[in-house]
């Protein structure tokens, strides 16, 4: 990455996440705004802020694009949160959503589908949707009624000139209104239909499999001109000083899109601003360089920071347990790889049916303008887009018909295309995988077939991914449910310390101001709920016991069996990353994953006797304080738990990048899947005023909040060591326990040591956030700062700790920002560490 990608000095230093909604409006962020300045971040990070579906909890159903929702204090809330921020020295990061609006009830609160429902094709408003009109007789297919239509007409009815059915309202075409109910449905450029013909008949494009979410074509100009008004308006006053880009993966050319985004802020305001898109990286896979970008969202550095702290050898002793006690098949959860090819080959020919079907009608178009080519049948050509879908093993490939394929692309989809010759049984038919493949790089022609086709092939590749991998593998191969988690790998999730700092080098020399994330909104479990999980890799034996107690759990004292070993093992690890037996919490949590796994309900086919006996299971089991498996387990968990939860904090916040916290992370914070890590936040300004006054951390989570204020102090005061132009040393331990220590020192480049940096955050340190404990600096030099973490402690315990381990620390005296113990020279980490697993150390 070059450092004109964004803007000198608009780099945060940090971030922190907001989920706005309407029980934390603008109003409730700008009450927190003085505490998060005195906590030390740079800037907030807020979920969407345009008009939205009414009630809802995220902000991405998108509903209006011209003016900031009401709902949250509108427009005067927005800029008034920004006012306030902005005195205390903060700036606002707002995430936007290029890909997808909502289908609202009712119709009419989203005016450009109100429109096209109306007018049809004709519409002016056609162009903002991707809609196949050639299907339905022209019509677009509205799946929103509760049953088949017969046993429906008796609840739709016309009134005040629209039709109603329920919550809904839908237009009518002009001239319409007085015509009997049959006939009317019939002349509307719409087709109500059961729900449950989304999956195979829907002809618009939808995010994933969200009938309730239309994509919007925001490659069109006019549809990027009129979705990115507002918002350029608010970056042009300086109400919004960045962005954070949502599935970028769903848009036909994401790379022209983030082009146009980067040409539109730089004329709107005179240069550019700091802008990261939620891209999932697959192992391996690298960021496009031409993205005009300063990185992802973090969830790569998630994986590194998470993998650390599994011990590989723990984990495989924890996956034979797993396998010999839930006893799944190697393709419904026994082996990683082949339970992902299962999951995608289901959701390939079921829930995203429409989508395939559309892909092959334009394969057949595309392959009747070359005589060469028409004698694919279209069976062949669905079998192949479906057999080279399911083998893609990242999100998608990024190619435009005309334009260089990058190699990584070519090659992954050539290999995909060797293997997925198989399906056919004639080695004629069979090269009609040739033929898709090359459709798909875009080598074929660059006539609108081909155009379709290739855009196409990739936002379907991208669905896919999410909904075979995060959405169902995830929840079937659950050995270690920490692992499962949004840009991991569950079948590889340990990473070295030599891996680590690596990736660590990696984004320093190519994307130093990308975004670093241990928690988010979409994240299956808070980091802290996985940093108890992962310490399971250090004790499986422990769990073998918390096994062999639900084993011997005698019926008749009225605990409810487990309808099946799979549920009684992800359930118990739910609880246990948990750290309590929360049923409130715990039941709706375990009955979502069991729906996502699909083994026995899912959401659209669900088993109420199954999910009746889940729940009974779950609150006379996990749920029962006094179930033996609970006493089985003990504290084994709680020591490791902690070194795992500060260690990974304190190397988000320090490492290469920019770490975003997500609301109430400062403290221990546990969370499982949405909506339970959607709750609004708490903000406890108290806690930190009490560790500034002097007080000793009481216990995990005043000692996060101290690590954490220190660290977010630390980069505030001193940007030239963290900032896009810093450097980034890893430092080795020396002894018989140096494996289980992490550490790296970061500073400034030659020559900017008492510089401000490139990318120096916020917009002045103004207000609480210049006083209080670490904050004033005093005795700190130009020498940057060092990070000690400690890996596996449980492990380093039983080898009797650090013996004679060191670390020798660069020269000079250095002082621990945390303890106030200093060192210098070969620090003994047994010293060094004794009250913490953790060390920040700074030259004094």
């Amino acid at each position: 990455m070059t450092f004109d990608r964004i803007a000198p000095g608009s780099a945060p230093t940090a971030t922190y996440r907001l989920q706005l909604r309407p029980a934390f409006p603008f109003a409730a962020a700008r009450a927190a705004v003085p505490y998060l300045a005195s906590l030390g971040v740079s800037h907030l990070h807020l979920s969407p802020v345009l008009e939205a579906r009414p009630g809802s909890t995220h902000g991405y159903d998108v509903v209006d694009h011209s003016a900031v929702r009401a709902e949250l204090g509108g427009e005067e809330g927005l800029r008034s949160l920004a006012s306030a921020a902005h005195a205390h020295g903060l700036g606002l990061i707002v995430d936007i959503v290029p890909n997808h609006m909502a289908v609202p009830a009712p119709e009419r609160l989203n005016k450009q589908l109100w429109e096209v429902l109306r007018d049809g094709p004709a519409s002016p408003c056609a162009r903002w949707f991707d809609i196949d009109w050639g299907r339905h007789g022209g019509k677009v297919l509205l799946p929103v009624l509760g049953g088949p239509l017969g046993d429906e007409l008796a609840r739709l009815r016309v009134e005040d000139g629209v039709l109603r059915y329920h919550d809904h309202e839908f237009p009518l075409r002009p001239g319409t209104e007085r015509m009997p109910l049959p006939e009317l449905l019939d002349r509307q450029w719409y087709r109500l239909s059961w729900w449950r013909l989304a999956r195979t008949e829907l002809n618009y494009r939808r995010f994933f499999t969200i009938s309730e979410l239309i994509a919007v074509r925001v490659e069109d100009p006019e549809v990027f001109e009129a979705t990115h008004g507002k918002l350029l308006e608010l970056v042009r006053d300086g109400v919004v000083d960045g962005l954070r880009v949502d599935h970028p993966d769903g848009l036909a050319d994401p790379e022209g899109y983030l082009r146009r985004l980067d040409r539109a802020v730089r004329d709107t305001a005179g240069g550019g601003r700091w802008t990261v898109v939620e891209k999932i990286l697959g192992r391996g896979e690298r960021l496009p360089a031409p993205w005009p970008v300063a990185g992802t969202t973090g969830y790569d550095a998630l994986h590194h920071i998470d993998g650390l702290f599994v011990d590989p050898a723990g984990l495989e002793t924890l996956t034979a347990v797993y396998r010999g006690f839930a006893v799944p098949p190697d393709d419904l959860g026994g082996d990683w790889p082949a339970t992902v090819r299962r999951a995608a080959r289901r959701v390939v020919t079921h829930e995203l049916a429409a989508e395939v079907e559309r892909l092959t009608r334009t394969a057949v178009r595309l392959c009747a303008t070359d005589p060469r080519l028409r004698d694919h049948a279209p069976w062949a050509l669905r079998t192949a887009i479906r057999e080279l879908l399911v083998r893609l093993p990242v999100y998608r490939p990024y190619v435009s018909p005309g334009a260089p394929v990058a190699g990584a692309d070519a090659e992954m989809l050539t290999v995909a295309a060797e293997d997925a010759r198989a399906a056919f049984a004639v080695r004629e038919e069979a090269r009609v995988v040739r033929t898709v493949r090359d459709a798909a790089l875009g080598r074929l022609g660059d006539g609108p077939h081909h155009r379709d086709f290739c855009a196409r092939f990739a936002q379907t590749a991208a669905a896919l991914r999410a909904k075979s991998v995060e959405d169902t593998a995830f929840y079937r191969y659950t050995p270690l449910l920490s692992a499962a988690e949004v840009g991991g790998d569950p079948g590889r999730p340990a990473v070295t310390p030599a891996e680590f700092h690596a990736f660590a080098a990696r984004l320093r020399s190519d994307w130093p101001a990308t975004g670093t994330v241990l928690s988010t909104h979409d994240t299956k479990r808070s980091a802290d709920v996985r940093a108890r999980l992962a310490a399971l890799t250090e004790c499986p034996d422990r769990w073998g016991r918390l096994l062999e107690a639900l084993e011997a759990r005698d019926p008749a004292a009225g605990a409810a069996p487990a309808p099946d070993p799979h549920l009684a093992w992800t359930a118990w690890q739910t609880a246990v990353g948990l750290g309590s037996p929360d049923g409130e919490r715990l039941v709706p949590a375990v009955l979502k994953a069991v729906r996502e796994a699909g083994l026995r309900t899912t959401w659209t086919e669900q088993d109420p006797e199954y999910e009746e006996e889940v729940a009974r299971f779950l609150k006379s089991g996990p749920c029962d304080p006094g179930h033996r498996a609970w006493a089985a387990l003990g504290d084994a968990l709680d020591a490791p738990a902690r070194a795992n939860m500060l260690g990974a904090a304190l190397l988000q916040l320090t490492m290469p990048g920019v770490p975003d916290l997500y609301m109430g992370t400062e403290h221990a914070y546990a969370a499982l899947v949405d909506p339970d890590n959607r709750r609004p936040p708490e903000p406890r300004p108290e806690a930190l005023d009490r560790l500034d006054a002097g007080g000793a951390p009481d216990g995990p989570s005043a000692e996060k909040l101290l690590l954490t204020s220190a660290a977010l102090r630390l980069r505030r005061r001193h940007p030239q060591w963290f900032g896009p132009s810093a450097g980034y040393t890893p430092l080795s331990a020396e002894g018989p326990a140096a494996a289980h220590c992490v550490a790296f020192l970061r500073a400034g480049a030659a020559g900017s040591e008492g510089g401000t940096g490139a990318g120096g955050g916020g917009r002045g340190d103004t207000g609480r956030g210049d006083t209080g404990r670490g904050e004033e600096g005093r005795g700190e030099v130009d020498g940057g700062a060092v990070t000690v973490v400690t890996r596996l402690s449980r492990r380093l315990a039983e080898a009797g700790g650090w013996g004679e381990t060191a670390l020798p620390l660069p020269p000079g005296r250095w002082r621990d920002l945390l303890t106030g113990r200093t060192a210098e020279g070969a620090a003994s980490l047994g010293e060094l560490l004794d009250r913490l697993p953790v060390a920040l150390l700074v030259r004094t």
